[in-house]
């Protein structure tokens, strides 16, 4: 089959190029190899079982986004028209919400040389239809979902060197549309409050604050890299502005109205979902979304009172039920409030690293895999939204996770698998070893990177592409 969004005769130019010989058994050959090249890209020491749950995961996460432009270089564009994309392919699809957490940051390490080419595919659209994507497919932009998140890709990709174009080109597209209010977000509100108030912005007004600082955050970054001081405090006063939602009587985010007064009556379990009207929440509750400020963990902490009270607050997060939680299809994979099957909660079990209970994240991403990634058709607790649930678990199958997923930085967490070897870009292989690792024993006794002990509990990105060995020495009996 030939496909092409531009016209029939390109959909024959593409099968006819992509396929010249017409040999079923061959393009069967070929395809095999393809995949197997991808998949070989990291090696894994485990059983059967294990193995088909990890490559389906890295599977999974290499779908998407997909190719767009014709052999040609030809696409059809935001604006209807057709374009050519020079020199870089167009992709489409882009499930932005969900992948810039992990999947997006799992491409930059596993496939580098094409970052560029979403970032280049990001910016037409900026150019054909005057804003950055939020979940683009095919030639529209679905305006499905909050936040903008084509931002925290794009700033990755520029601080780890990713992108080859005009990185001024880049920030101009993030900062007008970060600033410029249009369908998805009122920046006048947002400015003049510091927050979506719920009375004003009547669907996901926390949801959306929460989002927005991050993704200011992003622009901060490379705002400062480009050397624009005045945009970098403007964007970085905005990150701040999910304090402005923390209701420290409850110990949550908690919907505002313009007068400065919280939603009364407040149900901290109440979910609601994008698709609805009303609701302070994007896919989620209070409980949920509390824990949304990847950027600044450290602030959470000193808000919620220290590293006691922000644990003890974890603590609940994971035991806590609730029977009269309105039902939301895409909250799944239940541990009390925590849902993994959704992606707002992702980073949330590596939080208890931050307040020095290591060892209750390693049980949490013990029993997660035990319980949410099996081999079999029901085998994931939800939507694998384009490869980010599958990403989650590659990367905490290594030993370590982006929680803030700008800038190169991993948190430790605990391997799942006793030897996984990542080969890199120019012949380099990064391996990790769980060294005693068992069933019972899943909690970390210490971590050493090329020999030298680790006493952070992180590990950066440049550590990785460098080459090298990280050793996690597993035991029975919790650390920290």
């Amino acid at each position: 089959v030939g496909i092409s969004a531009v016209s029939v005769e390109n959909a024959k130019q593409n099968l006819e190029k992509e396929i010249p010989g017409w040999d079923f058994d061959q393009v069967l050959a070929d395809t095999r190899s393809v995949w197997n090249k991808e998949l070989s890209k990291i090696k894994i020491d485990a059983t059967d079982s294990v193995s088909t749950v990890f490559y389906t995961a890295l599977y999974h996460s290499l779908l998407a986004p997909y190719l767009y432009s014709d052999v040609n270089g030809e696409y059809r564009g935001f604006d209807g028209k057709t374009h050519k994309a020079e020199g870089f392919n167009q992709y489409t699809v882009f499930s932005l919400w969900d992948t810039f957490r992990a999947e997006n940051p799992l491409i930059t390490l596993l496939n580098p040389n094409i970052v560029n080419d979403f970032v280049n595919s990001m910016l037409t659209q900026y150019e054909e239809y005057g804003l950055l994507p939020i979940w683009p497919l095919w030639s529209s932009e679905t305006n499905c979902m909050i936040g903008y998140h084509a931002v925290p890709v794009i700033v990755d990709a520029y601080l780890k060197g990713l992108i080859t174009s005009d990185p001024e080109r880049a920030y101009a597209a993030i900062k007008e549309s970060l600033t410029l209010s249009h369908l998805n977000s009122d920046w006048e509100v947002y400015d003049k409050y510091g927050y979506y108030p719920f009375d004003i912005i009547e669907k996901e007004s926390v949801s959306r604050t929460l989002e927005s600082a991050y993704d200011d955050y992003c622009a901060a970054l490379m705002a400062q890299a480009l050397g624009k001081e005045e945009d970098y405090r403007f964007f970085m006063k905005r990150a701040g502005y999910y304090q402005n939602l923390f209701d420290k009587q409850t110990g949550m985010m908690r919907g505002k109205d313009s007068t400065g007064s919280w939603r009364v009556p407040f149900n901290m379990f109440s979910l609601s979902h994008a698709s609805s009207h009303g609701g302070d929440y994007t896919e989620g509750n209070a409980w949920q979304y509390t824990w949304h400020v990847q950027h600044d963990v450290e602030g959470l902490i000193s808000l919620m009172g220290g590293k006691q009270a922000f644990s003890t607050k974890l603590d609940s997060l994971f035991y806590l039920r609730s029977e009269n939680a309105v039902n939301v299809l895409d909250v799944t994979g239940l541990i009390g409030q925590y849902a993994h099957g959704n992606e707002p909660s992702h980073h949330v079990a590596y939080l208890y690293t931050y307040v020095d209970k290591a060892y209750k994240t390693q049980e949490l991403i013990r029993e997660i895999f035990d319980r949410f990634y099996l081999p079999e058709p029901s085998g994931l607790c939800g939507n694998d939204d384009c490869g980010q649930m599958s990403a989650w678990y590659i990367f905490s199958a290594m030993g370590f996770y982006p929680v803030n997923p700008v800038g190169g930085e991993y948190i430790i967490g605990a391997p799942q698998l006793k030897r996984i070897v990542l080969h890199l870009p120019e012949n380099k292989t990064f391996t990790v070893e769980a060294v005693n690792l068992s069933k019972q024993n899943k909690y970390v006794k210490a971590v050493a990177l090329n020999g030298q002990e680790i006493t952070d509990f992180r590990i950066q990105h440049k550590d990785i592409l460098a080459g090298g060995h990280l050793i996690f020495t597993m035991s029975d009996k919790p650390g920290n």
